[in-house]
């Protein structure tokens, strides 16, 4: 993974048009500072849907192994059954 590029809060303001066009093609979120620290982070809006979405996948998962582990886990033989049924198997 890339270091995330920083700038400091004046460089946002004074060349706020610029940089957002640099975060539209990039994968790459932007830090923003002031003062010397981070307060905000940037990112394109291809980016941070990408993010929420590998997010709800782990989130998923995590459910998936919490079930797993707690006897509620279902074979895969019952859950393409299901399947199945729901999308009909070409009867």
């Amino acid at each position: 993974m890339k270091i995330p590029d920083i700038i400091p809060v004046t460089d946002l303001r004074q060349g706020a048009a610029s940089i957002l066009k640099k975060l539209q093609g990039s994968a790459v979120p932007l830090i923003i500072t002031q003062r010397g620290r981070a307060i905000a982070v940037i990112q394109s809006v291809d980016a941070y849907e990408k993010s929420e979405h590998e997010r709800e996948l782990l989130r998923i998962l995590a459910i998936g192994e919490k079930e797993i582990g707690e006897g509620q886990g279902h074979t895969l033989a019952s859950v393409m059954k299901e399947a199945d049924a729901l999308l009909g198997d070409g009867d």
